[in-house]
């Protein structure tokens, strides 16, 4: 994907650099509003509305805004639209307005919307920034509700208010605790972790080359790490062209240096010769004025 393009940001946000699995920011709300689905949904929702909102604005003025007023200007827009979306939910949202409480208008001093507001926003153009905070935005969202839904299944027994379990089960109270929201955190951050190393480790596919051949053992013997469809015949010509150049790379450095050595031998004996030049030889002569 294009670096900075749209999907580029939304994917970015919402898996490589997810806010709360990767970067760990916005802790806060995080363990605090996830009691429920209904409220991680709600907080997550509220934070991606001031996020593509604060980082639009912000990159439409950040050629305007002096560099040492530069965070009191970033506060001042996130606030008007914390305020905007607090009103709005104190009037059509009551009861998750007064679940998720003060949690509403601390989002201007969130981590998240600051960091990106500075990081990014304050230096990229409208469009990018935009698609940032929707990336970023989206990634917090899903985290939120992602982790809300284990502790009500878990510590209630149900998911968006609806009975899923069985009569016979019995919640788990603490996960819509204190002590669950670091349980189920640390389990979901574990498994995001373990996702991404494994997507490292998988190799790459190259979609200009066609569909995957699906022969992977020929990558594996020939030690590439791009699978690209290609059959065993252009693998192994591949792997010999690239233990070509390196003999030869290596063939060239150690002529380099046996010239080097010898140009060193060259230069040692003529400063000898040199210095046999210069010192006298003996005679009869000095030897007697010697004694």
């Amino acid at each position: 994907m294009k670096k900075d393009s749209p999907i580029e940001r939304i994917w970015n946000g919402i898996y490589k650099e997810n806010p709360t699995f990767c970067l760990i920011l916005g802790m806060c709300p995080t363990l605090a509003t996830t009691t429920s689905a209904i409220n991680g949904l709600g907080m997550g929702m509220s934070t991606l509305i001031v996020l593509c909102l604060a980082e639009l604005i912000i990159a439409l003025i950040r050629n305007v805004i002096p560099n040492r007023m530069r965070m009191p200007g970033y506060i001042v827009v996130i606030a008007s639209f914390v305020t905007m979306i607090d009103f709005l939910m104190a009037g059509f949202t009551p009861g998750l307005y007064k679940s998720l409480g003060i949690y509403i208008p601390l989002i201007v001093v969130n981590c998240i919307i600051m960091g990106r507001a500075e990081a990014y926003a304050g230096k990229m153009k409208p469009v990018s920034a935009f698609f940032d905070g929707i990336g970023m935005g989206l990634g917090f969202t899903l985290a939120l509700f992602l982790l809300g839904s284990v502790r009500e299944i878990i510590g209630a027994g149900t998911w968006l208010g609806m009975k899923i379990t069985p009569a016979s089960y019995v919640p788990i109270n603490i996960f819509v605790l204190a002590p669950g929201a670091f349980l189920v955190l640390a389990w979901l951050v574990a498994i995001m972790n373990r996702l991404k190393i494994g997507a490292g480790r998988r190799p790459e596919v190259d979609p200009t080359r066609g569909p995957v051949c699906g022969d992977c053992m020929h990558c594996m013997k020939y030690g590439t790490s791009v699978c690209s469809g290609r059959t065993e015949a252009e693998i192994k010509a591949k792997a010999e062209a690239e233990a070509k150049a390196k003999a030869e790379a290596e063939a060239k450095a150690k002529a380099i240096a046996e010239a080097k050595a010898k140009a060193a031998a060259a230069a040692k004996a003529k400063a000898e010769a040199a210095a046999m030049e210069k010192t006298p030889v003996p005679t009869a002569e000095n030897m007697k004025e010697e004694v």
